[in-house]
């Protein structure tokens, strides 16, 4: 079928007459195992003279085609696809994939990650070659668009299955470095650039999520990149372009580009730079990590957070991984003692307003009363929610360092019931009531068991809990009967 007739098909595929619609895809799936039917329809997808409808069906077929024979796994469906055809379409996807707009772009990222998982490295040996030929040359967004799909192979992989990563980072992290190292020394960036450095953290975490690289145990190398994560970690975001929308702005590409340095830098300290959790041989790198870079982590994190105390915008994502941040702080010396001189500001100004109900809580509670109730049970949410990261800052602040923070704490919310208690009914701080709650649902196994506060739980429970059964403030009520 020549690529006119085929085009005529697929734009029947679109009709919104039934039997039209219907005798289109079974000309599909009449001709879908012809010689060169694969890259007819790339043809079309790229082809920009072809009606975006046309193309996103075409680009749908080929995905779907793909996924289903491309590596099938009964030896029978295995002939479906011929090896002329698959060499054209891996020789081609390739550069084609920055060639069309996003919509089609991630149906051909799908392809190329069937492709990858099927056929690299045994059958596509050169793609690590183009991918480290075009991040010197001018096609560098489609070679990061590609090494992030062939470094998400590799991620989660076991120890003997990862041995092609060591290949794909010594090919391509020194080059990775200088791109980055230009895009961060660009003024007044575009959100272009957002888009290349968020490729690149996404492959670097690809690449460290369950080990170091043996590449980063160069402490020149590993500075290098460390360097450049600070200044992202640093930098404000711009301003120009940034949506006001709330759900646009969170997913908008400056952010995305902070969350992931915040993700790196979290999962680079938790997982390699604690001294209890290493083995021998990369103790060293542990504590390399934790004289040079942990405490200006820590700083950068506590900056961040101080953004939102004086009334700015940081996405949930983000606060939920600094928080986790300082929540393994908590119980190292060395980090705790920095933590220290801001750690009433932290718990008192950032963290418990963290904990209470907020403007957005209030428009879910108007619009959506069940919806409210249904994401205090969901696990899910908790994973993302900077009020979790919060309440676990909190139990874990207690729990180590209990002797010098648990009081201050208490006294902390006993003020905001007795404020509660003394306003009249117009004035009664019920979002402050609201979080005070929450806090003592999240201590009360240590409450339980702590002197001399176990023996006024039930006092508590009385006089500040039950009370609230009959508020005439609906997410108090419920509050209450979630937490009871």
């Amino acid at each position: 079928m020549d690529l006119p007739s085929l085009a005529v098909i697929l734009q029947a595929a679109l009709s919104p007459n039934p039997d039209e619609r219907k005798a289109a895809e079974q000309n599909l799936d009449q001709f879908q195992y012809a010689p060169q039917h694969l890259v007819r329809l790339l043809q079309i997808i790229v082809d920009n003279n072809c009606d975006m409808g046309v193309r996103q069906v075409a680009s749908i077929h080929f995905k779907n085609f793909i996924a289903k024979h491309w590596s099938p796994h009964d030896s029978e469906s295995q002939q479906k696809i011929l090896q002329s055809d698959k060499d054209l379409v891996r020789d081609h996807i390739l550069v084609f994939v920055t060639q069309v707009p996003p919509l089609l772009r991630v149906q051909l990222g799908e392809c190329l990650k069937t492709i990858i998982h099927s056929d690299y490295p045994e059958q596509w040996p050169h793609l690590l070659d183009w991918v480290k030929h075009n991040l010197q040359d001018q096609q560098v967004y489609g070679a990061l668009f590609v090494l992030r799909i062939l470094s998400r192979k590799y991620e989660f992989k076991s120890d003997e299955e990862r041995t092609p990563v060591h290949r794909i980072v010594e090919e391509t992290f020194p080059h990775l470095l200088n791109i980055f190292n230009r895009l961060v020394q660009i003024a007044n960036p575009s959100i272009e650039v957002a888009d290349l450095i968020k490729l690149i953290c996404k492959i670097f975490w690809s690449s460290i999520y369950l080990e170091i690289p043996k590449q980063l145990f160069d402490q020149n190398v590993f500075n290098a990149w460390m360097v450049l994560f600070l200044n992202v970690l640093e930098r404000p975001v711009p301003l120009e372009g940034q949506p006001v929308d709330p759900e646009l702005k969170k997913s908008w590409g400056w952010w995305k580009v902070k969350k992931w340095t915040v993700h790196i830098l979290n999962r680079l300290y938790t997982r390699f730079g604690d001294l209890k959790l290493q083995n021998p041989e990369n103790r060293a790198f542990a504590q390399m990590f934790q004289k040079h870079y942990a405490g200006k982590i820590l700083e950068c994190h506590l900056n961040l957070l101080n953004v939102i105390r004086m009334g700015g915008y940081l996405p949930d994502r983000v606060i939920n991984l600094i928080l986790q941040y300082l929540s393994n702080s908590i119980s190292k010396n060395s980090m705790y003692t920095l933590l220290q001189p801001r750690l009433d500001v932290l718990l008192f100004e950032i963290v418990f307003p963290l904990m209470c109900f907020n403007d957005n809580d209030q428009k879910l509670w108007d619009e959506d009363p069940h919806e409210y109730v249904r994401k205090g049970y969901d696990i899910i949410e908790d994973l993302y929610s900077p009020r979790t990261a919060s309440m676990d800052f909190v139990s874990e602040l207690v729990r180590k360092r209990g002797k010098e923070n648990l009081h201050k704490f208490i006294q902390f919310i006993v003020e905001i019931f007795k404020r509660y208690d003394e306003a009249p009914a117009e004035y009664k701080p019920y979002r402050q009531k609201d979080g005070a709650l929450l806090a003592i649902g999240a201590l009360c196994d240590k409450l339980k068991q702590t002197d001399p506060y176990k023996s006024e739980l039930e006092r508590m429970l009385v006089q500040h809990v039950f009370p609230e059964f009959s508020s005439p403030v609906g997410h108090l009520r419920a509050k209450i009967e979630i937490n009871i």
